[in-house]
């Protein structure tokens, strides 16, 4: 089930209703957080990262990527790291200057602003949805 992203624009759909996340009360899975999401592939898109930034729009997601650094940020993050169906594995708050471990089953990293990823519900467990913008 690999998937192959191109560099660029996307929409980052958090689903209600996953593995630890409260059910809705029909029980059916529903987008709970919609967020802009910029995606990178490439290899020059995932070293430059977020590096140089003073804020970030949303989030962004690395592919293929199993840990990060923040040696160059200016600002803390939180980093999502996703399995091969983008389930939720592990989130962590980095601070700048700061080198995460590789998660063993991590396929995909995801970044936003510190804080950010508690307000949309992203939690282990929690699965997302990556929409491509063309």
């Amino acid at each position: 089930m690999g998937r192959r992203w191109r560099d660029g624009r996307g929409r980052l759909n958090v689903r209600a209703g996953s593995a630890s996340a409260p059910a809705s009360a029909s029980g059916a899975e529903q987008a709970a957080a919609g967020v802009s999401l910029e995606i990178a592939a490439s290899y020059r898109a995932r070293t430059k990262g977020l590096l140089g930034r003073d804020a970030v729009e949303g989030a962004l997601l690395l592919s293929p990527a199993s840990g990060v650094h923040t040696f160059g940020m200016r600002i803390p993050i939180d980093v999502a790291y996703l399995d091969r169906r983008l389930t939720v594995i592990a989130v962590r708050t980095m601070r700048p200057g700061r080198l995460g471990l590789p998660r063993l089953r991590a396929r995909h990293v995801l970044e936003a602003e510190a804080g950010a990823m508690a307000g949309w519900g992203v939690r282990p467990g929690v699965r997302v949805e990556v929409e491509p913008l063309s």
